[in-house]
């Protein structure tokens, strides 16, 4: 079975640093794309970053790219999201996903993703 398990999260203060990781299991990962999404209460997911699993192209949301960085060490099967300057705005619970997508244009679609992780708390205060 494909096991996707996030860590690293926590409450962090505005303006401070997290990385979080995903370990994945299961199988090879060989041609496919591991993306992070987010989810807010009361707010649709949405797509984060993703990178692909053998090249390590990299994809960010328009707003985010700067500010969090998406990268993998494939000898430790575990994808890492760096997120730098923290913002309320921040705060959700964070997911990890992987899927063969069929095209890279695909790759903000949360629904084209077979396997998710549970999620972990990112909390920014003030």
């Amino acid at each position: 079975q494909v096991h996707l398990v996030e860590s690293g999260g926590g409450l962090v203060r505005t303006g401070e640093s997290l990385t979080l990781s995903c370990a994945a299991s299961g199988r090879s990962f060989s041609g496919y794309t591991m993306g992070w999404f987010r989810q807010a209460p009361g707010k649709e997911r949405e797509f984060v970053a993703a990178i692909t699993w053998t090249i390590g192209n990299t994809y960010y949301a328009g707003s985010l790219k700067g500010r969090f960085t998406v990268f993998r060490d494939n000898t430790k099967n575990t994808v890492y999201l760096q997120m730098n300057s923290l913002e309320p705005e921040d705060t959700a619970v964070y997911y990890c996903a992987c899927g063969t997508l069929e095209t890279i244009a695909l790759v903000a679609t949360a629904t084209k993703y077979r396997y998710w992780g549970q999620g972990i708390q990112v909390t920014v205060s003030l």
